[in-house]
């Protein structure tokens, strides 16, 4: 039964997509060369030698208001959104009018405040529901989504949700739900913002409500949080306890699946007013309905936008992006997570090699096998000095910012010289493949200091005073205890760029963060040894602790393009996996 279906669905598409729009195409031609050829007509009798000038000027207006009736009706029954940019000015809602607020702006999440990336014969939010299945779910449940594909292209829009919603969210527990949403989805929503879209929503004193048919708690954390929605009316997924837990089913609950135009009817219903402003996409059928309740409305086409820069730069996001997790890189279009999937083994057994080389090789031979297995390692100092310590003398205090967990790794092979790190959370399993002497710290502050200073009279000790990793280009705050030590000081700029994993974790296993990162076909590992502090700019020349962690901060943002913030490591564990970040 489910094959001559099948085949009944494909042969209408195909009469749809040859027939109909094949048509329609040609009765606005045959429409379009009658106008043209009416307009002919009368433009020749017009420049008839016995029609006086009057009448010639009566012809022409005739002529101009039937061309701008033929181009109306060549238009669709909504302007674009250019339409809406180009006369918004001190006379519309950029404006400050104490009636605004009572006014609302009306639009949907899917097409048209995100941009659109996956097929639609699959599902234009299929990368989200995969980022959910992948980081939230487990890699089964990712699997099982990717397979979807092959048949969600036959079903229809509603159908194709359905499907998605119930493979992403059945058995999913709503704790890994909600860190998801609010670790790993609001990246990815941020750099796929629609730019026009954006403007308009960014400049509006109009009060913002979302209307979507997609999971409300897929959007509504990132809608209201960073974008400052005031409202969003979403589908309501099922939800059962079970021993004190609480999972999806993977159903809508209520009514169902949320009808856009039906919904705003309700939601308006009430107060008897129309929202002000509605912005549709021009590809979908429902939201030429949904914003037709609106007293204005427009529709963002995204044929006119291919040829421009519709990406959000990152320095007029809503609120910056300094903290995010979960393991991808990259957003999971179907193409791009088969790809991924069918790399997962070979990037397993080359993260083994990498690894084995590190481990077991010296330096220089590690250096090479890694680059020729595609590691990139850009490496340039300013500091020569790199022997061991005199006697009676500390070694040296290499002070890095904190990339990756490999940061004190590749610093030891670029040098050539072992080096001792210390860490504050370190799962046994990174300290036995370490290919140097790591020890970690007990988080008190004259213990620390006892133990760093034994280790610098020993030899050369790395440091990394921010204390965790961060992702993005911001420096978090780093901890003065290292400036009361020596007055050898030396920074380190470190920069990591990954094309598919991210290896660093808050709320996963960090035992897997150097396999995640070198798995990647070709990460890219840069280092900048800076010069040696001068002396009247360490606590030995009268510096406090505290202004030489800061000038270090300054000149390390400086050379790496970062910013600087007071954000500790405390901030991030607690925004992203409700913890301190202690690996126990």
């Amino acid at each position: 039964m489910v094959l001559p279906e099948l085949l009944v669905i494909l042969a209408e598409w195909v009469l749809y997509r040859l027939l109909a729009n094949s048509c329609y195409r040609a009765a606005r031609k045959l429409r379009g060369y009658g106008f043209q050829l009416k307009n002919l007509l009368s433009l020749s009798k017009s420049q008839s030698p016995h029609n006086n000038s009057h009448h010639q000027q009566q012809q022409q207006q005739q002529q101009n208001q039937q061309i701008q009736s033929f181009q109306d009706s060549l238009n669709p029954i909504f302007p674009s959104i250019t339409k809406y940019q180009e006369h918004v000015d001190k006379n519309r809602a950029c404006s400050v009018s104490s009636d605004h607020h009572l006014d609302t702006f009306v639009c949907d999440v899917d097409g048209v405040l995100l941009r659109q990336h996956s097929s639609k014969h699959f599902h234009s939010f299929f990368p989200y529901f995969m980022l959910v299945a992948f980081e939230g779910g487990s890699i089964i449940r990712a699997i099982l989504l990717l397979l979807s594909c092959s048949f969600l292209w036959a079903l229809q829009q509603e159908t194709k949700l359905k499907v998605l919603s119930f493979i992403t969210f059945s058995g999913l527990r709503v704790k890994d739900m909600d860190n998801v949403s609010r670790s790993v989805l609001p990246k990815f929503f941020l750099e796929n913002l629609n730019l026009q879209v954006y403007d308009i929503w960014a400049r509006t004193e109009y009060s913002k409500v979302v209307f979507t048919s997609l999971p409300q708690v897929l959007v509504e954390r990132f809608l209201r949080e960073h974008l400052n929605a005031d409202d969003v009316i979403g589908t309501k997924l099922q939800e059962i306890e079970v021993m004190g837990r609480r999972f999806y089913t993977g159903l809508a609950s209520g009514s169902g699946f949320v009808v856009k135009h039906k919904s705003a009817e309700d939601y308006f219903l009430d107060n008897k007013k129309k929202p002000a402003l509605g912005i549709g996409c021009s590809s979908s059928p429902q939201d030429h309905i949904f914003i037709s309740i609106c007293k204005e409305a427009y529709l963002w086409n995204e044929e006119e936008s291919m040829n421009k820069n519709n990406t959000l730069p990152r320095e007029r996001y809503p609120k910056p992006l300094i903290f995010h997790d979960g393991r991808l890189a990259f957003l999971p279009t179907p193409l791009a997570t088969l790809a991924m999937f069918i790399w997962l083994p070979i990037g397993f057994f080359l993260a083994v090699f990498r690894i084995s080389v590190g481990v077991l090789l010296p330096y220089h031979v590690a250096n090479f096998l890694a680059s020729m297995s595609g590691v990139r390692i850009t490496f340039k100092t300013h500091n020569l000095n790199n022997g061991r310590p005199e006697k009676g003398k500390s070694g040296v205090l290499y002070v890095c910012n904190h990339r990756t967990l490999l940061d004190p790794v590749f610093l030891t092979t670029s040098l050539g010289k072992p080096l001792t790190a210390v860490t504050y959370s370190l799962s046994k399993f990174s300290e036995l493949i370490a290919p140097l002497k790591t020890v970690s710290l007990k988080r008190d502050r004259k213990k620390d200091g006892e133990a760093m200073q034994r280790l610098l009279s020993k030899g050369d000790l790395v440091v990394c005073p921010e204390g965790t990793t961060c992702r993005e280009p911001y420096l978090l705050r780093f901890s003065p205890l290292f400036a009361e030590l020596t007055e050898d000081i030396v920074p380190v700029a470190v920069d990591a760029r990954v094309s598919m994993f991210y290896g660093t974790t808050a709320s996963g296993l960090k035992c897997l963060d150097p396999i995640f990162f070198l798995m990647n076909p070709r990460p890219v590992y840069c280092l900048e040894v800076l010069k040696k502090l001068p002396k009247e700019m360490t606590c030995a020349g009268g510096k406090s602790s505290v202004e030489v962690a800061n000038f270090i901060q300054g000149e390390l943002a400086r050379v790496l393009g970062f910013e600087c913030t007071n954000l500790t490591r405390r901030d991030k564990y607690l925004v992203l996996a409700g913890n301190e970040g202690i690996v126990r």
